[in-house]
């Protein structure tokens, strides 16, 4: 299958950036919520040709990619026509949370197999293929946790009052700082210590947590 050229591939993930950011918008209100559904469709399918193209997918590849689609479209459909209205914004936070885990998978994924993405080179992996990969599993994991916590409010699963931990503020800020830290730590080891991956997703799965548990559901 032939693959698209950097330059296009950039110019159709950023239509399909747009779609999505203009889908939110009409899911603000009932009066656009269907045109803002199609516009997601739209970026949601242009994003996974492009990828397909990208990737040069065929063969067992392309037909891993249709199964996929495939399984996750039914499951989608399934629930969409189970989940009743008053429980949608559960469902919304469920959704978020396997959004935050795929992006985290990924990124364990780019770590542990670089060649297979193109990013490691005689001394390791990129610095900036780290930072890139490290920013995706940390911000996975805080939407992960923290969607998790939310759904567990919303639906019942635990006290929707906030939870106040004395120091909240401090414990968020020391977080954030051994986050910096593992990440620097990260990108000058060039990936030989996978230890530091993990304890840059213990953190951020932990940060994730707190940062919702004081908020009301």
């Amino acid at each position: 299958m032939p693959q698209l050229s950097p330059n296009f591939a950039a110019v159709l993930y950023t239509v399909s950036a747009v779609l999505f950011i203009l889908a939110l918008r009409g899911l603000s209100s009932p009066e656009s919520s269907r045109r803002g559904n199609y516009l997601g469709m739209v970026g949601i399918a242009i994003a996974i040709v492009t990828t397909i193209l990208v990737a040069g997918l065929g063969g067992q590849g392309l037909l891993l990619a249709g199964g996929g689609l495939a399984v996750g479209g039914i499951i989608g459909a399934f629930i969409a026509k189970k989940i009743p209205m008053t429980d949608m914004p559960q469902l919304v936070a469920a959704f978020h949370s396997l959004v935050g885990l795929a992006a985290v998978l990924v990124a364990v994924a780019a770590f542990f197999s670089p060649d297979s993405f193109g990013i490691m080179t005689a001394d390791g992996i990129k610095p900036f293929s780290l930072l890139e990969l490290a920013l995706g599993a940390g911000i996975g994991a805080i939407t992960f946790s923290g969607s998790v916590i939310a759904f567990a409010k919303l639906n019942g699963n635990m006290s929707g009052a906030p939870i106040m931990l004395p120091a909240r503020h401090l414990i968020n800020i020391a977080l954030a700082v051994g986050i910096a830290v593992v990440i620097g730590m990260l990108m000058k080891s060039g990936g030989a210590d996978p230890m530091l991956l993990w304890i840059l997703l213990t953190l951020t799965f932990v940060m994730g947590s707190l940062l919702i548990t004081p908020i009301g559901g």
